[in-house]
């Protein structure tokens, strides 16, 4: 199975082998990018492995990850029960931050028609590709993954700075990066 629109069910799935195998490919998906977004968030302070692994978990606790559900969950209710799921990443900061950034991302759609519109809108449409680097060189921030953090943030979404924005937007294939061969 890999990260696509109807996996809210998907339960028993590899998490990690999902985000590594979905990363990149460009995405224009709403659910599909908060399942991404919702991977960044819970990376802080964690490795990429540990928080994709969690995926089939976020489905569980998190209503299919269906946007709409989600945003609709009372803080002081949910947030408890979710922290307190044996499998779940209890971080609380982080449960309100996905919680938060759904009621967001419903904002973004009625502005824009879809997250992925208003996401896109910063590249023109069009995958942005990084300027070309070696394998050392490589770094967690662009100048457009700062400003699209930057308006993430005005909007309402939470946990998302300029590592976190950088790499969902990397994960969702709107910015690609080029290395260049040692």
């Amino acid at each position: 199975m890999t990260i696509s629109t109807n996996d809210g069910q998907d339960w028993h799935t590899n998490g990690v082998q999902e985000y590594h195998n979905y990363f990149g490919t460009p995405t224009h998906d709403d659910h599909v990018l908060f399942e991404l977004l919702t991977v960044g968030v819970f990376q802080v302070g964690l490795s990429w492995q540990a928080a994709a692994s969690k995926l089939p978990v976020y489905r569980r606790v998190l209503a299919g990850m269906a946007i709409p559900k989600v945003a609709a969950m009372i803080d002081e209710l949910a947030i408890p029960e979710i922290a307190a799921d044996a499998e779940m990443i209890g971080n609380q900061r982080k449960i309100r931050a996905v919680l938060r950034n759904a009621r967001a991302i419903l904002k973004v759609q009625a502005e824009f028609g879809s997250f992925s519109t208003y996401l896109w809108a910063f590249v023109d449409g069009t995958p942005y590709l990084l300027p070309a680097v070696t394998r050392d060189e490589l770094t967690n921030q662009s100048p457009i993954g700062s400003a699209v953090a930057k308006d993430l943030k005005r909007r309402g979404f939470s946990f998302v700075g300029p590592v976190v924005t950088h790499m969902f937007l990397l994960a969702a294939g709107i910015l690609r990066e080029q290395v260049i061969a040692d």
